[in-house]
């Protein structure tokens, strides 16, 4: 029987971040229309078990309790759970209580992904963010106890960051004592009100500076980088994000979700009415694409390494002469310098 990561989409927030590019809307729609949508998603989905499912948006931690036990009991007549299955839910501080917590770990979400961005009041008004520093932390506190796993989103490279600053934020973050950060430097993405503004952002040599202090934080605190942007305690890893980095199969569900199977690939409508409509498409992926997209991806992890089957033996040697990757029988790895100079690596590896 095949086994598969499930993602769901959830496109509601309660309001729209500026450097966001994610598909999100703060405006709610039609509640049967979307379970219907959900239910047809699920519907002509392939059977078989499940090891991961996350729900990501949008802000997933806004789905009402009822909505969530309506997907639940789709989930459960489609597919078979294994008994360590991953599920992941994104919430932001201000959009979840310790309540709806509870009520959501006795569905069975075992995981809890925190959109916290950051522990400075002023910059979390820079990103538009509606929950302050403290709010942040107290809902972190909540969720320790109720949750075995929890994952807190920070990001850094801001304008007039200070390394000093950033460490003082991530020793803050440390002190809670999690098993998985994800650390994520401010890019400025096509579309977003930062974009249309000509938002700057720190210098690319402060951002591999602010990088370095973060690797080697992460590494003295014993939460070493296992991909680019994520670092956890060893065995607490997100699987359904490895599914992702390794070129696993999963399943999309929901508008703007994306999926992988069996060598083809899934993208459903970005718009609400787009996905409810049926504007979903569905391609078979030549061999090309797929060791490009696992080239991409793989090249991400820094516990893993990548096979050199399908590689160039002159590319290799490049790129090992320029210190951006080691080389073992099991493959190769980027360095520290190499993940810095990741898109140069990739581009010739590629």
């Amino acid at each position: 029987m095949s086994c598969y990561s499930l993602y769901i989409h959830w496109p509601y927030c309660l309001s729209k971040c500026p450097y966001c590019d994610f598909a999100s809307t703060k405006i709610h729609g039609d509640v049967n229309r979307l379970k219907a949508g959900y239910q047809r998603d699920i519907n002509q989905a392939p059977a078989g078990k499940l090891k991961t499912i996350y729900f990501g948006g949008g802000t997933p931690s806004l789905i009402p309790l009822d909505f969530m036990a309506f997907l639940f009991n789709e989930i459960h007549k489609k597919w078979t759970l294994t008994p360590d299955c991953e599920i992941t839910l994104e919430a932001n501080p201000d959009a979840i209580d310790k309540n709806k917590m509870n009520a959501f770990y006795q569905m069975g979400i075992n995981r809890l992904s925190v959109g916290v961005q950051s522990l400075n009041d002023n910059h979390l008004k820079f990103l538009g963010r509606t929950h302050n520093a403290q709010t942040a932390l107290n809902r972190i506190r909540q969720a320790q106890e109720i949750f075995p796993r929890i994952n807190m989103d920070l990001m850094y490279g801001l304008p007039r960051q200070s390394k000093k600053g950033w460490e003082k934020e991530l020793n803050q973050a440390l002190s809670l004592n999690l098993t998985h950060y994800s650390l994520y430097q401010l890019t400025i993405e096509e579309g977003t009100v930062f974009y249309k503004n000509q938002q700057q952002t720190c210098s690319e040599l402060h951002a591999r500076q602010l990088y370095k202090l973060t690797d080697e934080i992460m590494n003295n605190a014993d939460i070493p980088a296992y991909e680019v942007s994520n670092y956890a305690k060893k065995g607490f890893e997100s699987r359904h994000n490895m599914t992702y980095w390794t070129g696993g199969d999963y399943i999309g569900i929901g508008p703007a979700a994306a999926g992988r199977v069996m060598g083809y690939a899934t993208q459903n409508d970005r718009s609400v009415g787009g996905w409810l409509n049926g504007k979903n498409t569905s391609e078979k992926l030549t061999d090309e694409q797929i060791q490009m997209e696992r080239l991409l991806m793989g090249l991400r992890l820094r516990r893993h390494f990548y096979p050199t089957k399908n590689l160039s033996p002159e590319s290799i040697k490049t790129a090992r002469q320029k210190g951006w990757i080691i080389q073992t029988p099991q493959g190769i790895q980027a360095t520290l310098k190499g993940v810095l100079m990741l898109n140069q690596l990739i581009a010739l590896l590629a």
